[in-house]
């Protein structure tokens, strides 16, 4: 993947390049950036860019980290136990279901690797056994006799006992060995392993840059692209998504609306209690990956709805599929329920994301919900 096929980014693009050419290579580094503004991408490319620079033939390397198979690039990233593999999941066991996400989703999210490994209900970790084999392989010798670049993906999703495993060979690395850490959020990143790379953040993308990408890379025409593109958030991933009508958004609109009518109608009626019961159950059975994704989605949701009560028409894009308006909806969400509401659903991914029980969690911020709706604007 050469620097040129990522979109956007072209000060991070410049400081790579010049950095690499100087010799100035921090053996750790950080990239930090939300979904879809190209930091995987970014990574593989620098990656290449590091391996060839040095390399004696620079086309044959081009071609190898294209197809990552250049044998001193190395990737460690979320896995879990599915049909093939039932036990101790490392990333060298799935590198041809990874070669072939990243060629179908360069700017793919965590969720998606999960479904393309057929695991979307679990959440996908790099465990004390990854470590172990992040360790060995870097112990060895480069292959080529140049550079060994290891790529970890969702760095976040590292668990403590894999963190401290890697904390020494970060701190004393190997000879000509680079580590770079890709993560969409370093919050949960432990302190001594930010402290001992060098961190760059990625902005989001311009619209600009995702109208350009949608009409160069899926050939879409420009007045649809540069719509999309206001609707993506800096996201290059979601407007891939809004191109080809992502079907989970449906599924997402359907339990959000189903929510929002019992929460409406539960304030002084116990027996709707019993439809919130019924429709957590139904949610916490699709899997916590699954949960998180809804639950950002009902952000977005509330979002649009405080926008389109403040008369903000221009940003507003959501159009639901049912007959449900959001111009009746959004007189309910406003300055004196809307930073509550976006607490309660940060507070739930949260829970999730650590294992909670999803049906008490989502119940709980039901309850909650069916107050906040009904609270007055002053």
């Amino acid at each position: 993947m050469n620097f040129n096929e990522i979109l956007g980014q072209e000060h991070l693009k410049n400081h790579l390049i010049k950095s690499t050419d100087n010799g100035r290579v921090s053996h750790a580094q950080l990239f930090v950036g939300k979904e879809g503004s190209g930091v995987l991408s970014m990574a593989i490319a620098y990656a290449q860019y590091i391996l060839c620079s040095t390399s004696n033939n620079k086309e044959e390397c081009a071609i190898k980290c294209s197809k990552l198979m250049h044998p001193d690039l190395h990737f460690a990233f979320p896995v879990a136990t599915n049909d093939s593999v039932k036990s101790h999941p490392v990333s060298s066991l799935f590198l041809e279901d990874w070669r072939k996400f990243i060629e179908l989703h360069p700017y793919g999210n965590l969720f998606q690797w999960l479904q393309h490994l057929g695991v979307e209900n679990k959440q996908g970790q790099i465990g004390v056994d990854e470590a172990e084999d992040i360790v060995k392989a870097l112990r060895l010798k480069s292959y080529e006799g140049g550079y060994k670049v290891m790529i970890i993906w969702m760095a976040e999703k590292m668990n403590t006992s894999a963190a401290n495993k890697l904390l020494k060979l970060l701190e004393e690395p190997p000879t000509k060995t680079v580590f770079i850490l890709v993560a969409e959020s370093d919050d949960q990143i432990i302190t001594t392993i930010k402290s001992r790379c060098q961190i760059l953040q990625f902005p989001l993308l311009s619209d600009a840059d995702i109208a350009n990408g949608l009409i160069e890379k899926e050939g879409t025409d420009k007045p649809i692209a540069e719509q999309i593109s206001q609707q993506a958030d800096g996201n290059y991933n979601k407007a891939l998504q809004l191109l080809h009508n992502n079907s989970s958004d449906e599924q997402f609109e359907e339990w959000f609306i189903t929510w929002i009518r019992a929460a409406f109608k539960a304030k002084g009626n116990a027996s709707v209690i019993q439809n919130l019961i019924s429709w957590s159950e139904t949610i916490a059975k699709s899997g916590r990956e699954t949960q998180k994704k809804f639950l950002h989605y009902c952000l977005q949701f509330f979002r649009q709805a405080l926008l389109l009560n403040y008369s903000a028409d221009s940003l507003v894009f959501l159009e639901p599929k049912s007959n449900f308006k959001l111009e009746n909806f959004a007189p309910f969400i406003h300055s004196e329920n809307i930073l509550e509401i976006n607490k309660e659903l940060n507070d739930a991914i949260y829970h999730i994301e650590r294992n909670g029980n999803a049906k008490i969690i989502l119940l709980d911020l039901s309850i909650k919900l069916t107050r906040l709706l009904h609270t007055k604007e002053a």
